[in-house]
């Protein structure tokens, strides 16, 4: 135990820059810190416009300060009916039953369609091991709350005791914290050249992660605008930076039609080239870039490594874009109704006041018919409930009690408008909400709801866009995070684990093709990572437990209509069914129903006919046959 945490420490450190290149960290801490700069002041309209949306929408804080204040000390009521939170869980919540997923197709002549089932299976595994609807989630709720999200991938070791590597996807809880590259115009981070994201550590956190480094902050901005994002003032603010750099790279297409890089390109690879008479077609230099991952404190550059993709691994969730004397604004979905909440507030509040402050109606009636017995109870008629009150009727008639007179309707009618106001700006009306409105068939209000989840249908298409981006990222980094391994665990897009095995980048194809999977069924299969090249696409949809029931539903359906159809699809419909063993009463089904081979009969051999006088066998031509043993003439 003790060598192998006495080599993972060893792994640590060599991923950190030696202290003597003490000019060489200057230059880039000095090179962040302009770019973080550039980014605060680039976005800095963008960044107070969600502080101020998601106090608003999500804390309720509604009231101006001072006219708060004013009112209290007044004691005035200052109510707060905040509506906007049901909007913004009717789209977050619309986008979580209809989850996108990440399709994975082969798109030149080294890549095909198995090896892109493996990836898109192995993307499939990384989403489940890293909860990633968390981190999708969570970046949309910020997009549509406060106009931008972010989630992240990173690679980790698949657990404390492995030495494999495992990619994973990220929430980003606090999009204040990222930084990114202002001068971008891609709606996704593809032409992002720098990024960072932050953090916050104690000092006693710091000193034990990087223990021969001092505990400094990294402050990329003079004026301290990310010092209230941290909990306690004396934490340490450590930035991770990614840096999207330029390179050469040559490119060999060898004469069986594969294209590799010259610089992945092994001492086995030459030789196996050499044994299979492989030669090299032709050659050219292509740009590309690189990207260098970095952890920063105020002094010191505390890890740095090369990032195994071309992209850096930061997704963007972007509410409404609109670009503006060159500016790139995003807002989020609730910015525009702020002006009718607070009217709202303001209406309902001054209605509760006029309630409070109308004075309590009071009884009439002639002079002295009040008792002096009964004068307790009349003096506290109007605080307090009486099973009874008496008068004297000597006085006259009987007092009467005069009628309160009611709300003014101005104030409510002014109330009704204003949430009005704030379902037609949104764009979600009462029939989407789950209220019953002016529609009355079904029809009219599903094209009501549908009207509704196209108005804001945008945020879910950016998530869809963020989630095309992750893809790719993966993408690029699966070879070279996964192919050390010589079995790789993917999971199927009926949610069903399977193993399958893996050509070892330092064998080539000399290794013995075989395919292990959950059955023990052994297939002459193998699946080369880094060979041919893959598109991502996005496809959104019910989840798959949802398709399941929808099937089920469908089939007993035709089982119902279709009479005896139960014998040609009850093996399918019980493949469906999420009881213990159907799918092994669904195998026997389908082997009761497939038909039984019938037992082939040995060929009949033809008679010959016989002479009736010798008793021989006679030939074709009448003759017949001559005696066994005598060759015919």
């Amino acid at each position: 135990m003790a060598e192998v945490k006495e080599e993972e420490k060893k792994q640590e450190q060599s991923s950190r820059p030696k202290k003597g290149d003490a000019n060489k960290e200057a230059d880039i801490i000095q090179s962040a810190t302009e770019r973080y700069e550039e980014s605060q002041d680039g976005s800095d309209f963008n960044r107070n416009r969600y502080e101020e949306d998601i106090s608003f929408g999500r804390l309720g804080e509604q009231w101006p300060i001072e006219v708060k204040r004013q009112r209290e000390l007044e004691s005035r009521p200052c109510l707060t009916i905040n509506k906007i939170p049901p909007f913004i869980r009717q789209v977050v919540n619309d986008a979580r039953q209809n989850k996108p997923g990440i399709i994975v197709s082969p798109v030149d002549n080294g890549a095909d369609v198995a090896t892109a089932e493996v990836i898109n299976g192995l993307v499939r595994a990384v989403q489940r091991n890293s909860n990633a609807d968390i981190a999708f989630d969570t970046a949309l709720d910020h997009a549509v709350s406060g106009g931008f999200g972010f989630f992240r991938i990173g690679i980790h070791y698949a657990s404390p005791e492995s030495f494999d590597l495992e990619a994973r996807i990220h929430r980003i809880p606090n999009p204040l914290l990222v930084h990114w590259d202002v001068n971008s115009t891609e709606f996704d981070a593809s032409d992002w050249n720098y990024g960072f994201v932050s953090d916050f550590f104690t000092k006693d956190e710091f000193e034990a992660q990087w223990p021969d480094r001092e505990a400094t902050s990294f402050q990329g901005d003079e004026r301290g605008a990310v010092s209230h994002y941290s909990t306690h003032d004396e934490q340490i603010q450590v930035a991770e930076y990614f840096l999207r750099e330029p390179v050469s790279r040559k490119l060999l297409e060898l004469d069986n039609g594969m294209v590799i890089r010259e610089s992945s390109l092994t001492d086995e690879g030459r030789m196996l080239m050499l044994v299979e008479n492989v030669n090299i077609k032709r050659e050219r230099v292509v740009q590309t870039h690189k990207v260098m991952r970095r952890v920063l404190s105020g002094k010191d550059v505390l890890e740095e490594d090369e990032w195994p993709g071309e992209s850096i691994p930061i997704c963007p969730v972007w509410g409404e874009e609109i670009i503006y004397e060159g500016r790139r604004h995003f807002r989020s979905m609730i910015h525009d109704s702020k002006d009718s909440q607070m009217m709202l507030n303001f209406w309902r509040s001054a209605s509760t006041e006029l309630v409070a402050l109308a004075p309590k109606s009071p009884f009439i009636g002639p002079k002295g018919f009040v008792h002096p017995d009964d004068a307790e109870k009349w003096e506290s008629a109007n605080t307090r409930s009486h099973a009874y009150l008496e008068y004297d009727p000597s006085s006259g008639g009987a007092p009467t009690r005069q009628p309160f007179s009611g709300v003014p309707s101005g104030a409510i009618n002014e109330a009704m408008l204003c949430a009005d106001d704030m379902k037609s700006i949104i764009g979600i009306y009462d029939s989407a909400l789950g209220a019953r409105s002016n529609e009355t068939s079904g029809k009219a209000i599903l094209a009501r709801q549908k009207e509704s989840d196209v108005s804001n249908f945008h945020f879910v298409d950016n998530l869809s866009r963020a989630i095309q981006y992750a893809g790719k990222c993966l993408v690029e980094i699966i070879p070279s995070v996964y192919t050390a391994r010589n079995t790789l665990r993917i999971i199927g897009s009926d949610q069903k684990e399977k193993v399958v095995q893996l050509v070892n980048s330092n064998m080539g194809n000399l290794q013995q093709p075989t395919q292990v999977d959950e059955e023990n069924e052994i297939q002459e299969k193998l699946y080369d990572l880094n060979t041919g090249r893959y598109d991502v696409t996005v496809k959104a949809g019910p989840t798959y437990e949802s398709q399941r029931e929808e099937t089920r539903e469908t089939l007993i359906e035709i089982m119902r209509q279709v009479p005896g159809s139960a014998e040609f699809i009850g093996d399918i419909l019980l493949e469906h069914m999420d009881f213990e063993g159907a799918e092994k009463v669904a195998e026997r089904i389908r082997m009761a129903i497939q038909p039984q081979p019938q037992p082939q009969q040995p060929p009949q051999q033809p008679q010959t006919p016989v002479d009736p006088n010798t008793g021989r066998p006679i030939q074709p031509q009448g003759q017949p046959l001559p005696p066994q043993g005598i060759p015919q003439q």
